[in-house]
């Protein structure tokens, strides 16, 4: 026997990916419905700024090239979501701007009101992803946990 393990004809890493996006679907969306963050939730959302689909204003673009974290906390309006992403209004330095973000560009979610992250690998990932600051939108808040309680991160890596 071989120690070899064989490659899938099932792209289950592709379906798993998938589904855990929807998760952040389904959170999106249950705020959305309610208009407000229940307790004290709040979401840091990382995301490739060049994805296709992605609509942020040009000046973040330039600040942001490759990868962006926002948080959905306090301040922020008009969430929408769609079944192939969502949209908000957040503030940067006052300045009032229109996200659009497609769930394929995103590469991360994390609640840290209770520990929880998703982890995930970018649609069309680029090699070397660079290294970022936080986007700032305009929030008071805490950084997420780096204890790795409640992170889900899947990598299906195949040996060849």
């Amino acid at each position: 026997m071989s120690d070899e393990t064989p490659d899938s004809l099932i792209p289950y890493d592709e379906i798993v990916q998938e589904a855990l996006r929807a998760v952040v679907g389904r959170v999106l969306g249950e705020v959305e419905a309610t208009g407000a963050l229940p307790g004290g939730h709040h979401f840091y959302i990382t995301f490739k700024t060049g994805a296709a689909g992605v609509e942020i204003p040009k000046h973040l673009t330039e600040r942001f090239p490759d990868e962006m974290t926002i948080v959905i906390q306090n301040r922020f309006w008009d969430l929408k979501v769609r079944d192939d992403g969502f949209e908000v209004g957040l503030s940067f330095n006052q300045a009032p701007a229109k996200l659009v973000i497609p769930f394929s560009a995103i590469t991360g979610f994390v609640d840290p009101a209770v520990n929880f992250a998703l982890q995930f690998h970018a649609q069309a990932e680029e090699a070397g992803a660079q290294e970022h600051e936080q986007a700032e939108n305009d929030h008071p808040g805490q950084e997420p946990a780096e204890d790795g309680s409640n992170v889900v991160s899947v990598d299906f890596s195949r040996k060849k």
